[in-house]
């Protein structure tokens, strides 16, 4: 299967991040680390990881925009092509010694994702999925799960860390949905959540407040495995909302549902 050069080009930055994350991963007691906000934290890691990828990125593509999380905005804001980069998804994870975190990469073209890559370091599963062209990991071709029902779904979550104000909301929808499906997991890094959908290992995913860097690479994992993706009001506005819900297409609509119920009132975002 050729790959497209923007697909390569991402990979390899995507494997670059991955080696200096994993180099740190053997001694995380000595990094620095500061706070950004409540309970968000950042590491040289993450900074150093983010640098190699948009050394790699705009060595290859000078005149594309970037979105990361550590460098916001930059490269060229008017160009049709805009990286949306998590370099470290998963930072408490990786501060722990939790081995649960990835590199999240997506490439949206005037507006609509088409590029995605999320490496797993930890297992060096590499997920790639291009627009209209398939979802894999490594070389197999993913597919999300053929799960009928709510009952015997494995939903995957994440809870509020950044701003606390809807955490109410969400817990209403953690015990409606607790009650509803086979078992609920928080792993804590949303980007291998997505990635894990895609794969069929969880039937169906929701969060709020999640940034765009979390949720692009995986959300076009998602729809290309056969998934489905949406706002908790239904709508394709995901990644301006931050919140989602998502799953294999028979999970999707019973999750949206289960969860919409207790969505806080719009105005009420902060």
């Amino acid at each position: 299967m050729s790959m497209h050069p923007m697909m390569n080009t991402a990979i390899k930055a995507a494997r670059r991040a991955g080696s200096i994350i994993s180099r740190a991963s053997l001694d995380v007691g000595a990094l620095t680390i500061t706070k950004k906000r409540h309970n968000d934290f950042v590491s040289e890691v993450d900074k150093a990881a983010e640098q190699a990828i948009l050394d790699i990125l705009m060595n290859a593509y000078p005149q594309h925009g970037i979105l990361a999380e550590e460098s916001g905005a930059a490269g060229k804001s008017e160009s049709e092509y805009q990286w949306i980069i998590d370099p470290l998804d998963g930072t408490t994870n990786f501060l722990h010694g939790v081995p649960q975190y990835a590199v999240s990469i997506g490439l949206a073209h005037k507006g609509i994702l088409t590029q995605a890559v999320i490496y797993d370091t930890n297992r060096n599963d590499l997920y790639t999925a291009t627009r209209g062209r398939g979802a894999y990991c490594n070389d197999k071709r993913l597919r999300v799960s053929k799960t009928l029902h709510m009952k015997d779904a494995l939903i995957s979550t994440g809870f509020p860390f950044r701003d606390l104000a809807n955490l109410d909301a969400y817990l209403a929808m953690f015990r409606s949905v607790t009650e509803k499906c086979a078992g609920v997991r928080r792993p804590g890094a949303a980007a291998l959540d997505l990635a894990w959908v895609a794969s069929g290992r969880f039937d169906g995913f929701w969060e709020m407040g999640l940034a765009p860097w979390d949720l692009a690479a995986g959300a076009l994992l998602i729809t290309e495995a056969g998934g489905l993706v949406a706002d908790l009001d239904g709508s394709e506005n995901f990644m301006e909302s931050g919140n989602l819900v998502c799953g294999s297409p028979k999970v999707f609509g019973q999750l949206l549902q289960t969860v919409a119920a207790h969505a806080p009132k719009a105005g009420t975002k902060k």
